[in-house]
């Protein structure tokens, strides 16, 4: 297989199974994704298991990509989301919060660009989240906030998985493509 494949090459195959597309996908992104996370966890054993969680995610989710959307971003954001969750886990651990604090480094200008960059676009998608439906970002709030599972958050709002599942799918349209364009 050819390397210099597109992303959206790439994707089509791994839609079909094909796993040396998804290796070359894999390469493609796995330091990238690995520097991304070590940024936020500080740990070398924990950006590697996060490395492999996001990986097996796009595994799990290869029918469901969008061959012709902004790969990367998808990527990255499931890279956010589960290092997130795993940092939501450790915050009641007080000796890791300990060696977290003590790894940190005095600030820096790109540092503090990137965290002013970040938090504007938090600020962007609250903002967006507050013009859903109320259901919308009911749903969307206890998947990303509270981090429960689809079957989870059907159960707890008595709605069917399918439900749960369009409005995520509606929701995360919707704020890709008003980010988009921002």
């Amino acid at each position: 297989m050819n390397v210099t494949k597109s992303n959206s090459e790439l994707i089509l195959l791994i839609q079909k199974d094909d796993r040396v597309a998804f290796y070359h996908i894999y390469e493609r992104y796995r330091k990238r994704i690995y520097g991304f996370v070590l940024r936020y966890i500080k740990q070398n054993e924990d950006a590697e298991e996060i490395v492999q969680e996001v990986f097996v995610k796009v595994w799990e989710s290869r029918n469901k990509i969008d061959a012709y959307s902004l790969f990367e971003a998808f990527l990255f954001t499931i890279a956010y989301n589960t290092t997130i969750s795993l940092l939501r886990k450790r915050t009641n651990e007080k000796k890791y919060l300990e060696y977290l604090k003590s790894l940190q480094q005095p600030d820096i200008a790109s540092d503090l660009i990137d965290e002013i960059h970040f938090n504007e676009l938090i600020d962007q998608v609250q903002m967006l989240v507050n013009e859903l439906t109320p259901r919308q970002k009911e749903v969307f709030q206890l998947s990303r906030e509270d981090a429960l599972t689809h079957d989870e958050i059907a159960k707890k709002l008595d709605i069917s998985l399918n439900t749960v599942k369009k409005h995520m799918t509606n929701t995360l349209f919707y704020l890709k493509s008003q980010i988009e364009v921002a």
